[in-house]
């Protein structure tokens, strides 16, 4: 049993269809038009004093003739994203079991405002939630871990770590951490 379990966001409490490949089904915007966009933006985004996010979308959308306003598009977005509530339930049982319980997340302000709006019930069942805008530390950088150790006195072979990226996994393991790619709560169960 680890005393400490640490979660991704995006991936692991969230779902969500591929943001292009709605994109591409509502707007005709192909995916090799869209990723490197959305790659571009997301670099930007992640980190702390960044641009509203729509200001570096909105550009984009006028090449592609996709008239949205900035609600209009964040709302298409993050309609997307469902949340998983078995894992909820779960987080809160090793919380309440004495299990420290921890997001880390790469994230951007305008999502983490909707997040902690629309899914509440995600920051009651963790310790405390790590976005990259917020830290300045993007997985898969170490430092994004090293914060979370440090700042609640953790060691790292008390950890498990669970990640829907193989980059993310292989910093967490360099750092000593057990990490497990995200497959679903079952796997993640009796790995905890």
């Amino acid at each position: 049993m680890y005393k400490t379990v640490i979660f991704d966001l995006n991936g692991v409490f969230l779902q969500s269809e591929p943001l292009s490949k709605r994109f591409e089904e509502k707007f005709g915007v192909t995916k090799d038009q869209f990723l490197p966009a959305l790659k571009e933006i997301m670099a930007v985004v992640r980190k702390p004093n960044a641009p509203a996010a729509f200001t570096l979308w909105k550009p984009y959308l006028d090449q592609w003739q996709v008239s949205l306003s900035e609600q209009q598009f964040f709302d298409f977005w993050f309609s997307g994203e469902y949340l998983v509530p078995e894992l909820v339930e779960y987080a809160q049982e090793l919380k309440n079991g004495g299990v420290k319980v921890f997001l880390l997340s790469n994230n951007f302000k305008e999502r983490t405002e909707f997040y902690r709006k629309n899914f509440p019930q995600i920051f009651q069942c963790v310790d405390k939630a790590y976005f990259s805008w917020e830290s300045g530390f993007v997985k898969p950088s170490v430092e994004s871990l090293q914060l979370v150790l440090s700042e609640n006195s953790l060691r790292s072979e008390e950890c498990i770590y669970f990640d829907d990226s193989d980059d993310n996994i292989k910093v967490a393991q360099s750092l000593g951490i057990t990490a497990e790619k995200w497959t679903n709560l079952v796997e993640a169960k009796k790995r905890c």
